[in-house]
């Protein structure tokens, strides 16, 4: 599970983009960081690219981050495999 967190002001207001519906949206990307930030932030948050800005090298705009939390399976939780009917499901 990775929770984040947008600073919808760094939002340009450009990108925002309203679909038939009436409803409003913007493309964003969720990429994982080199390193874990200062409050633990293994996931960085900015604008979608086109393929050109990218070809450009454009600089991204960051408008958030998130932290990636990691759950170990219970032993309840690991389904029985030997069933005694010799089935794999």
């Amino acid at each position: 599970m990775i929770t984040v967190s947008v600073c919808l002001s760094d939002i340009p207001k450009s990108e925002i983009v309203e679909a038939k519906n009436g409803k409003k949206y913007v493309n964003l990307v969720l990429d994982e960081r080199r390193e874990t930030g200062q409050y633990g932030e293994t996931h960085m948050l900015y604008m979608s690219q086109t393929k050109e800005e990218r070809q450009n090298k454009a600089k991204k705009v960051f408008v958030g981050s998130g932290k990636e939390y990691k759950f170990e399976k219970r032993q309840e939780d690991i389904p029985d495999s030997d069933s005694g009917d010799g089935l794999p499901f």
